[in-house]
């Protein structure tokens, strides 16, 4: 019994992780540009299609390259995003624009991908497979790099945003564009950078979960809902906040599997979000308006 509670903290753990980042993702275009964007499911999918049906399955390419080659493609989507939505839209009266901007981007690129891809799962052979075995407790390989490689993404963001320039003025921007503005801040490049930041952690989402869940049109989409859940129970607009939420939910939905039948996992998840939203919606580390 403790084996398989131990089983179960670990791919929480993993799975928080991965919430906690789509909850960055949410967390950086929302401190940046004050829209939300409901295409990063989509960007996530992408991102994982782009790495394995192209840059592996279908050129041969190396894994690392891949994965490089990915980054630089999401990084210009990013931007093309921005460019193309939230720069030209976020001044307008309302923010509702923007937002169907950002779904229909995403069905423009569900679409793309069904017509493109085809809509038939598939997998990377040899892709995060395996297991580790530490001293008897069996863990698998999928697990261990994505809590591996998710908190090495967050280390790294927060550096960037901590010591480079352009991270400061991402933090400038995010507290008050205006005086960011006056500061000499290019406010819309600003935006730019952080939503191709955003797609890298889309892409890096992506290619994370391909053994989790297979390269499929639906991938991401439970991931997108539940990062946005980690967002609102861990405090919207701050990052460690999201990070605690994403791992709170990641854990409790799991744990729940062992007195639960596991149909009803995304129940809990969900049943967290609104009781959170009704008990106390300013999250475990959110700030009252």
């Amino acid at each position: 019994m403790n084996t398989i509670i131990l089983q179960l903290l670990v791919s929480g753990l993993a799975m928080g992780f991965i919430y906690a980042l789509v909850g960055i993702e949410y967390t950086l275009i929302w401190n940046s540009t004050g829209l939300l964007n409901f295409s990063h499911d989509k960007l996530i999918t992408l991102g994982a299609y782009i790495f394995g049906a192209s840059m592996v399955l279908q050129y041969g390419l190396s894994k690392p390259l891949a994965i490089l080659v990915t980054f630089v493609v999401m990084f210009l989507l990013g931007c093309l995003v921005a460019l193309g939505i939230f720069n030209p839209l976020r001044n307008m009266r309302s923010n509702i624009f923007a937002v169907m901007g950002t779904i229909i981007l995403g069905r423009i690129i569900a679409e793309f991908i069904r017509l493109y891809w085809g809509p038939v799962p598939f997998t990377v052979p040899d892709w995060l497979t395996g297991t580790f075995n530490f001293g008897g407790f069996i863990v698998t390989r999928a697990n261990v790099i994505i809590c591996g490689v998710s908190a090495l993404v967050v280390i790294t963001l927060q550096c960037f945003l901590t010591f480079t320039k352009t991270g400061k003025a991402m933090r400038c921007v995010a507290q008050n564009k205006k005086a960011a503005t006056l500061m000499g801040i290019n406010v819309s490049q600003n935006i730019c950078i952080t939503t191709g930041i955003s797609a890298i952690i889309c892409s890096t989402i992506g290619f994370l979960t391909i053994p989790l869940f297979t390269i499929s049109t639906t991938m991401a989409a439970t991931i997108g809902l539940k990062g946005f859940s980690a967002g609102v129970i861990g405090g919207f607009g701050y990052i460690p906040g999201v990070i605690v939420g994403g791992i709170f939910i990641g854990i409790v939905e799991n744990l729940a599997v062992a007195v639960l039948p596991a149909v009803y996992k995304d129940v809990v998840s969900f049943a967290l979000l609104i009781l959170f939203l009704l008990v106390k919606p300013s999250g475990f580390l959110g700030k009252r308006a």
